[in-house]
């Protein structure tokens, strides 16, 4: 059944058929050049959202900085933090690479993308006082 519906719709003259295939042949790379086209487009704005979004930090030789732990992120609690240090930039290198100096004395080169400003010191521990001293509601 399939065999006689697919000869009955077969076009026999072969230089309509010919023509007819040549110009399949045509949309389809026109319609290739267009998806390249396109997807050229769609890089250009997705990076340009990309580098919207990403902060610039300049960072000077003496700055106090974090070192965001990328180990900590996979295997961390909920509240521990990511960031490790302060540390000190003791030097700046091309390609946004820093030399960190801790103070222990353990010196090394980190990408600047895994740091962020350091701006003070811990925060003081909250104080909550005893509950056996709050008077009781009668």
């Amino acid at each position: 059944h399939k065999a006689y519906w697919a000869l009955k719709h077969t076009n026999f003259d072969l230089k309509t058929a010919g023509d007819h295939r040549k110009l399949q042949l045509n949309e389809l790379s026109e319609l290739r050049d267009q998806a390249y086209e396109n997807s050229i487009i769609y890089k250009e704005r997705t990076k340009k959202l990309h580098d919207d979004k990403i902060k610039n930090r300049i960072f000077n030789v003496g700055d106090q900085v974090l070192l965001f732990n990328s180990r900590l992120k996979i295997f961390s609690g909920k509240l521990k933090s990511r960031w490790s240090g302060p540390f000190t930039i003791g030097e700046i290198y091309p390609y946004d690479t820093a030399k960190l100096i801790h103070p222990d004395g353990c010196n090394f080169k980190v990408n600047c993308h895994r740091l962020k400003h350091d701006h003070g010191g811990d925060l003081q521990p909250l104080e909550i006082p005893d509950v056996s001293t709050f008077p009781k509601d009668n």
